[in-house]
């Protein structure tokens, strides 16, 4: 964390029980000099509960289960994790999903803008699971030096999993492959294909650049941080009740396709 006339450091403890042991150490290079163009270090933490947005309106019309496949041209409705303006290079992102479905949100492409570039933009990925290097939405924890999830739902096997209801932890490091940018970066993922799905994001975003930077929004509070309630068995069985009567009940199995009856 580059720095010229002085830094400091604190930790401030925003949870609900004392600490009665803290440990760390700091290092510190100095030099005769630091360069006034050297890049300083960013993080910035940003959290948003998305809801559909496409031309389904509010319908969450994820992996075509309610009807064909919308398109997304922008990145307008995508969840922001970076926007800076300067001379930089994005160096990485931690990444926190708390969903409330069991369907895949994982088809979310990443998209970076680069010096206010036009969409599709010049890095433009191909879904989430392949810019946190998952590949066919994994399951467990892994962790490698660059990426990896360090939290997943815990899916177990085919025939007991319960699709991708929960918390998930992934991270993805760009120390050896740095976007760099010499005006201004906003960098976005889709929350489901095409924004369809109402999820629980947050994240926090890492990069170095020029100053004066980009003025940060207000931390929100450690309350409003806090996850959702985790859904639970119970809650999935009341779906269960709910969507047997829209049906006029009986002996209904669950994945039955006709219009009410």
């Amino acid at each position: 964390m580059p720095f010229g006339d002085g830094a400091r450091i604190t930790i401030e403890n925003q949870g609900a029980e004392p600490v009665d042991a803290l440990y760390f150490y700091i290092d510190v290079e100095r030099h005769a000099s630091m360069p006034v163009d050297a890049g300083r270090f960013h993080a910035w933490y940003h959290q948003e509960l998305t809801g559909p947005e496409s031309e389904f309106g509010d319908r969450e019309n994820e992996w075509g289960a309610l009807g064909p496949t919308p398109k997304n041209r922008t990145d307008r409705h995508n969840y922001l994790f970076c926007e800076c303006e300067g001379q930089g290079h994005f160096v990485g992102a931690n990444y926190y999903v708390n969903c409330p479905s069991p369907i895949w949100y994982g088809e979310g492409d990443d998209m970076f803008c680069v010096d206010g570039e036009e969409w599709p933009f010049s890095a433009h990925g191909t879904g989430t699971e392949d810019y946190f290097n998952q590949s066919w939405s994994q399951e467990v924890p892994f962790a490698h030096p660059y990426y990896g999830t360090a939290r997943a739902p815990g899916i177990g096997n085919d025939d007991a999993r319960f699709g991708w209801l929960g918390r998930t932890h992934c991270y993805r490091f760009h120390l050896e492959d740095p976007i760099r940018f010499r005006r201004s970066l906003r960098a976005s993922i889709e929350a489901g294909h095409a924004n369809v799905l109402t999820l629980e994001l947050a994240s926090v975003a890492y990069w170095y650049q020029t100053l004066p930077s980009k003025p940060f929004p207000q931390l929100p509070a450690a309350a409003e941080r806090a996850p959702r309630p985790l859904i639970g068995v119970v809650d999935v069985h009341r779906w269960r009740d709910a969507w047997r009567q829209l049906r006029g009940g009986g002996p209904l199995w669950g994945n039955e396709e006709a219009g009410p009856r």
